[in-house]
Order: C-alpha cells, then structure tokens, then sequence
C-alpha cells in the first residue's frame, strides 16, 4: 500500500465529501494530458484478463462504480489506475444540487460508508460534453442514469428516454439506476408494472438510437439489495422480457445490521465492506434465476482479490469498486488483478 495510508490518515481528517472534491481534482492533470496518463499506467496498470459482456470486450474484469466521478471530471485518469471500465454518473437531466450537506459519512471501523447524495449531478450537457474526450485505448466507458428529483415518478421515462438520446452516442453501455435509497420514491420504480412500463419505453428508445448509431447499446439495470426474493425475481424476469442486457447488483443498502460504528446515521445507503456477502447473495440469486441470459456486474464490498473471486465463482461476469478505493487507495485495482487465478 505504499504511502497511500499516511495520505488516507491525512484525508479523514477532512469531511467526507470535502476530501473526494480534492482527490478528483488532484486526477485532473492527469485526465487532461495524456503524457500524464503514461505516467501513471506502469505504476498502477495490470496485465490483461480479457472478459465478454453483452457483446463488449473489456480489457480485464474489474470497474469503477458509478457514484465516483459523477461528472466525468477524471475519468481517463482513473482508466490510469487500471480498471478496465469505468462508470461515470449517475447522470440526472438537468443540473441538481443533490441533498443537502453533510450527506457522506465515514464509518471506518467498519471500512464503510453512508451516503444520502440524492444525485448532485451537473447534468448531462455538461458530462456529456466532458466523456467527447479523447478516450484512452481499449477503455469501456457506461454512464448511469438516473431522473431528476421534481421528475414525477410517472414521467420518470421521460428523463431516461432523453438521457438515452444523450449518451447513447458517447459511452458503450448505458445502466438504469432506479435503485438509489436517496430519491424519494425512486426505489418503486423497481416493482411491477411500473418497471415493466419503465423498461419498454426506454428500451424503445434505445433501440431507436441503435439505428442512427449502427451498432448496439447494451442497457442495463441497476438494483438494489434490499428486494425480497419475490420482487428481485420479478425484477429480472421484467428484464429478461425487454431485452435489457445485464443487471447491476448492487445498489447500496439501508440495512445497519452488525455495524461496529454506534449510531450511525438512519438516513441513506450504506456500502463497503459490511455490504460484501449481501451483493454476493443477491448475485447468487440472479444467476439461479437467468443463467447466462443476463450478464451480472457485481458491486458491493469490494477490497480485495478475494473478494473479487467470490462474486466471480457467484456467477458475475464483471466486478466493479467504489468504498474500497477509498480505503485501500489507488493501486487497488492492480494488486487485486495480479493476486487474481489465472484460470
């Protein structure tokens, strides 16, 4: 681990989200300039593990979860880092705030995090503006979205389907995140018939755009850890019905059970270490139900090689890190790709 727990004891001395503003920025020079880029690839780069999900190569298993760079300030400079995919968002229509602060706090006893964000997000004009970027050789790019918070739940479509009409164009895939705890409602949209309605309609407007372009958009969805079986079941038979590619699992969580931290906050997901064999579970739970008809990227918990091998012997077929990185630093990626099997 290098220096990097010297600069971590340095960093949490800064509130939460204080000190995630000033790692992005302290990567912009290095999205910027790609003679920077080369700087960092042979320190933290890893070599190749080739991995094919609905119809996409990606240069090795392991991503950036979406909720890292948000609006894709720094995302050449993390494809740096080596992950072989990055997810940038989630991406609302329209410029939003998000909630009000403090929204993002530490639990580091139990190497997690609680965030209630609620999408701040400077919406996608201005990321879409940032990922028309050169892009770095063999990177896979998905941008997630998600409604803006005055959107009614009932025109929610409405704001995926512009979305769609934006990124489709500018990323590889394209995730449907209607799984943050952090919106009000937002969470109903994984039930029934509203999903059921949700995804026909954006998926008609993504095959729409797979006409301009001549080439396929992959469309996933995001859900959460918190369905019954029941729910999660109907989830990914609703998927499976609408041709939606893979499925994302998972979203935070607002269970608090076996937490070391006491009293912490109510409000908001949880994720990190204590989030590992919950995602694992539900990823589990995918597979039995869809085999190989619906690729699964596993989210949740992720720090280690270890933990990256388990969600793979679950059936994912891509892994992806947020609250680790933050613990564990940036050659996370690397030590966890060269402790990984080679079969």
């Amino acid at each position: 681990m290098g220096l990097y727990p010297l600069l971590r004891d340095a960093l949490f001395w800064l509130p939460p989200e204080t000190a995630h503003g000033l790692a992005l920025r302290a990567l912009r020079p290095f999205d910027r300039f790609p003679p920077a880029q080369a700087l960092l690839r042979p320190l933290f780069d890893a070599q190749p593990r080739p991995v094919t999900a609905f119809g996409l190569t990606f240069r090795n298993p392991l991503g950036l979860a979406a909720g890292y760079d948000k609006n894709a300030i720094a995302w050449r400079a993390f494809a740096s880092l080596g992950f072989g995919h990055i997810e940038i968002g989630t991406v609302t229509l329209r410029p939003q705030p998000g909630n009000p602060r403090p929204r993002l706090h530490r639990l580091p006893a139990d190497r997690a995090l609680i965030n209630s964000m609620g999408f701040p997000s400077a919406g996608a004009g201005a990321v879409a503006r940032q990922l028309q970027r050169p892009r770095p050789s063999g990177l896979i790019v998905g941008v997630n979205l998600g409604k803006n918070k005055e959107t009614p739940l009932e025109r929610a479509s409405d704001d995926y389907r512009a979305l769609v009409d934006v990124f489709a164009p500018l990323a590889d895939y394209l995730a449907i995140n209607v799984s943050s705890p952090n919106t009000a409602g937002l969470r109903s949209l994984q039930l029934g018939e509203q999903l059921d309605q949700l995804l026909a309609q954006v998926d008609a407007q993504r095959r729409e755009q797979q006409q301009k372009l001549g080439r396929t958009v992959p469309l996933l969805l995001k859900l959460a850890p918190d369905l019954s079986e029941g729910e999660l079941d109907s989830a990914v038979d609703c998927a499976l019905r609408h041709g939606i590619d893979g499925v994302i699992a998972t979203n935070t969580t607002l269970e608090r059970a076996g937490l070391t931290a006491a009293n912490p906050p109510s409000a908001g997901g949880l994720s990190g270490a204590p989030m590992r064999a919950r995602s694992t579970d539900v990823v589990r739970r995918i597979v039995a139900r869809a085999g190989d008809r619906l690729p699964v990227v596993a989210v949740g918990g992720v720090s280690c090689a270890a933990d990256v091998v388990e969600k793979l012997r679950a059936g994912a077929r891509l892994v992806q890190i947020y609250t680790g990185l933050i613990y564990e630093g940036p050659g996370l990626a690397r030590r966890i790709l060269d402790a990984l099997p080679t079969s």
